[in-house]
């Protein structure tokens, strides 16, 4: 099995945001041995309601009180997208290491100027939550394609599919415009497809061809709001018509850096897929293919002799792998697993002088993919190929 969970001198986190995320992120920091205590949300009495929920003491009235607090030395962010930029960089600025949930900021301008200030502090963690990467299962499919097992890589498929959005009465702060880009599948579920594609290949997405629609240009939207993937509110409470102009439903093609070709899908409207990523690597060797929903299995396609299947066992994967795999094959590992990972990398990294490449999403990581969200947006609106 992977090293024991231990950290010599576990960072003291503030959370911001209480909905969906937070309180996964307050899981994990927990199974870790890292303190959760504070939080802050959008009102001192909703603040006070996650605290209560989450066993936390303390609860921030405003931004400034948090990040001038010396004894918060992380904070994690799960706020709406909209308020990402203001709030990571308050607490980079504050010299508090920083993991932030996808998008990193709604706009490439604010984006780049979070991975500039991140570089100007390289003992700082700065970190992105693309918690997929740390599925045992997807280092393995890197680590493989990095040493050729597959050969070289031709194309990369895919999607990431949900159906909590599927009702024109389902509704959730998600379907509103963020003024930017306005991308909701895209940005949404979209951004974990090709953030992981990239981590697994190593290569880059240099050019998008872009298809989106919106399948109800009109939804419910309840009185008093609803949680995300809680379904439909529309039939407990009054609603309100509110015109929508984020997209249900995206489709890319991409082409990588080395000529590789690549396309997926993303949508939040297929009936029955509660949140299942799917990745293929076609390579001139053979091909790996993962699907979320069956986490601890890897199919590996070969031309001439049988396929596999293959499970995850920490005593058969790569060092890599092994090392982020806490569990005996057979037990499975999952999304929670997922963020106990990438927060324990990072806080390791910490504990060990920030030396090194970071082993985490980094800020740099997280402006790449609103860089790619953009030229997505500016494709679809111009029906071309858009750089990169």
């Amino acid at each position: 099995m992977g090293a024991p969970i231990t950290l010599s001198n576990p960072p003291r986190v503030a959370l911001i945001g209480g909905g969906f995320i937070g309180p996964v992120h307050a899981e994990a920091l927990r199974r870790i041995g890292v303190p959760v205590i504070g939080v802050l949300e959008l009102t001192p009495e909703m603040g006070r309601s996650t605290a209560a929920k989450l066993g936390v003491a303390r609860v921030f009235e405003t931004l400034d009180a948090l990040v001038s607090d010396a004894e918060v030395s992380a904070v994690h962010i799960a706020s709406p997208n909209p308020v990402h930029f203001e709030q990571a960089k308050k607490a980079l600025e504050a010299g508090k290491h920083v993991l932030c949930e996808k998008p990193l900021a709604v706009t490439a301008a604010e984006t780049a100027e979070l991975a500039k200030l991140s570089a100007s502090r390289p003992k700082q963690a700065a970190g992105v939550n693309y918690n997929i990467r740390f599925y045992p299962i997807s280092h393995e499919m890197r680590s493989r394609v990095a040493k050729g097992d597959i050969g070289k890589v031709l194309s990369v498929t895919g999607s990431y599919t949900q159906d909590w959005l599927l009702q024109p009465t389902d509704y959730n702060w998600r379907v509103e415009p963020d003024g930017a880009t306005n991308l909701r599948a895209i940005a949404d579920i979209g951004t974990h497809w090709m953030d992981l594609a990239q981590f697994v290949t190593g290569l880059k997405i240099e050019r998008v061809l872009a298809d989106l629609a919106t399948f109800h240009p009109e939804r419910q939207k309840p009185v008093g709001g609803s949680e995300t993937f809680t379904g439909s509110a529309a039939a407990a409470r009054p609603t309100v018509p509110v015109k929508i102009v984020t997209e249900d439903y995206g489709a890319v093609l991409m082409r990588f850096t080395g000529g590789a070709r690549g396309v997926y899908h993303a949508t939040q409207c297929q009936a029955g897929r509660k949140n299942r990523l799917a990745l293929e690597v076609s390579g001139t060797e053979g091909s790996l293919v993962w699907d979320s929903q069956e986490p601890d299995v890897l199919w590996i396609g070969r031309r001439g002799r049988p396929n596999e299947i293959m499970q995850r066992d920490p005593a058969n994967l790569v060092a890599e792998a092994a090392e982020i795999s806490h569990y005996p094959g057979g037990h499975a590992e999952g999304f929670p697993d997922a963020f106990k990972q990438l927060a324990l990398s990072m806080y390791r990294w910490v504990g060990n002088g920030s030396e090194g490449p970071a082993p985490f999403p980094t800020f740099a990581d997280g402006h790449q993919e609103v860089r790619i969200c953009e030229a997505i947006a500016q494709s679809h609106r111009q029906g071309a190929w858009v750089e990169v």
